[in-house]
């Protein structure tokens, strides 16, 4: 198969595998409960940053669940685990931007996320990895879009986003515990 033709025909499979994903979250996140993925201790923190980073329009909280289970689990391994999730699930962006190039060329903000991301891409994923926002899924289109390394964008994504899971895990193992002795529970 010609180059050409073989890179369209990737970017159709990656394009109608990031719909069908989305399909899928989109239908079964009713049935999935917190309950369920906290019953599941650190794979479900793994699972619950995976499925709110892969989906790029309905916001999950799972910054708020890993700041709920830092209180309940080992934080250290609670933001290494929801790190990991949230990192490979921002892939999704990333694969999106890499098959539609100009994806997000509509959002006023887009344009000065790529400028960052052409100029320092590494450093740009990584920031706005560690500050919790939702821009980062403009970051990862934008890195497919330009042709950024993938391993580059997964490695920031990863450093920017344990760090900041592991501050919300912590947070929430002091912030539990000062707030039940305050209540005097």
């Amino acid at each position: 198969m010609h180059k050409t033709k073989w890179i369209k025909a990737l970017r159709a499979f990656l394009v109608g595998f990031f719909i069908i994903v989305t399909i899928l979250v989109i239908v079964f996140r009713e049935r999935l409960s917190i309950a369920q993925f906290r019953e599941l201790g650190y794979l479900g923190v793994f699972l619950m940053a995976f499925v709110g980073s892969t989906t790029v329009v309905l916001p999950i909280p799972h910054l708020a669940f890993t700041f709920t289970m830092g209180s309940v689990l080992t934080p250290w391994f609670v933001g290494l685990c929801a790190g990991f999730g949230d990192s490979l699930g921002e892939l999704w962006g990333y694969l999106a931007g890499y098959a539609v190039e100009d994806i997000a060329n509509h959002w006023r903000v887009y344009p000065t996320i790529e400028g960052w991301m052409r100029r320092n891409g590494v450093l740009t994923v990584f920031l706005m990895g560690v500050v919790p926002m939702p821009l980062f899924d403009l970051a990862g289109i934008a890195g497919g879009a330009t042709g950024f390394p993938v391993w580059k964008f997964y490695l920031s994504a990863w450093a920017g986003k344990t760090i900041k899971a592991i501050v919300f895990a912590w947070g929430g193992y002091y912030g539990i515990a000062w707030l039940a002795q305050i209540l005097g529970l």
